[in-house]
């Protein structure tokens, strides 16, 4: 079969039905009726010569050919969705740039980073907060231009990412100003039936940190468990608690006084990655924000 023969509008056909599992929801969505939908699809299957789906009960699930036209159709699909993006706003000179952060960063450190964009009045932003295991899915769908995490993540041939280490960052311990102490407080000895806010258990820290604890035989107070570091911060400037977490979440609190540091550890560090996808359309102001933040920029 050669490229001219590929009906592409049998392949948007495919990638929707496929996206939604359902003939008669894909069919609602574009505005055409199942039985069309259907046709489309099997002469897709018939150019191609491999079944693309299987029914299970009202479902139709993707064969091992079709998970891999998906995938290609992915690309191609959401690289049209990604050059429609561009476009938009490029009669008024304005660029498009669509990130994304995992829902347990510091926004302090998201606001750090796209901060020298706040000023270009060429940009338009776009910000989304969420999983990581989403974030991921619209980045491979072109839906988003690079992600924020403190997680690095794999990357193989049928998801072929670039995960930049942008910089990391000791964990400190902070309480209220009247907690301040001469000597640091060392994490975690002297936290031992201490008032403590921690990250929630799907925050990177929470399993080093409950290591060092259980190592150390030491037995904090635990008052709050906080997946979200602007919450987390919160709990730790109104609380009178002790909290650990990243320095750069509570960097307004530590520069007025509300809060003190009272110790770092050596032991617990952040990592901040940028996740972009290999194959993507280069954004100029993009590059800039990657090259200007080496591994070493946050040590």
């Amino acid at each position: 079969m050669k490229l001219e023969q590929l009906n592409f509008h049998h392949l948007l056909y495919f990638w929707r039905v496929a996206k939604s599992g359902h003939l008669t929801r894909a069919a609602a969505e574009m505005h055409t009726s199942q039985s069309a939908l259907s046709a489309q699809i099997r002469q897709l299957e018939e150019r191609l010569g491999e079944k693309l789906f299987e029914r299970e009960g009202r479902r139709l699930v993707l064969t091992d050919t079709g998970h891999m036209v998906m995938s290609y159709a992915e690309n191609i699909f959401g690289l049209g969705q990604e050059m429609l993006v561009r476009l938009e706003g490029r009669s008024e000179g304005m660029v498009r740039l669509r990130v994304g952060s995992v829902a347990t960063l510091s926004r302090n450190y998201q606001e750090n980073w796209i901060r020298p964009l706040l000023t270009d009045q060429s940009v338009l932003l776009t910000l989304e907060s969420g999983r990581l295991d989403d974030l991921i899915d619209r980045l491979m769908s072109h839906q988003l231009d690079v992600v924020l995490s403190n997680e690095a993540v794999a990357t193989d041939t049928a998801r072929p990412l670039h995960c930049r280490l942008l910089g990391s960052q000791e964990i400190c311990l902070v309480g209220p100003s009247g907690l301040r102490s001469e000597s640091p407080m060392r994490i975690p000895d002297d936290l031992d039936g201490m008032d403590i806010a921690l990250p929630g258990p799907r925050h990177t820290l929470r399993a080093q940190f409950d290591a060092l604890c259980m190592s150390a035989g030491v037995r904090p107070r635990l008052r709050a468990e906080v997946d979200d570091m602007a919450m987390l911060r919160l709990v730790a400037r109104d609380s009178g608690w002790l909290a650990v977490l990243p320095e750069v979440v509570v960097q307004d609190e530590l520069r007025t006084g509300s809060l003190v540091m009272l110790g770092r550890s050596e032991q617990l560090r952040e990592n901040f990655y940028a996740i972009t996808t290999a194959h993507r359309h280069r954004v100029e102001r993009l590059e800039s924000l990657l090259a200007g933040h080496p591994a070493s920029a946050m040590n």
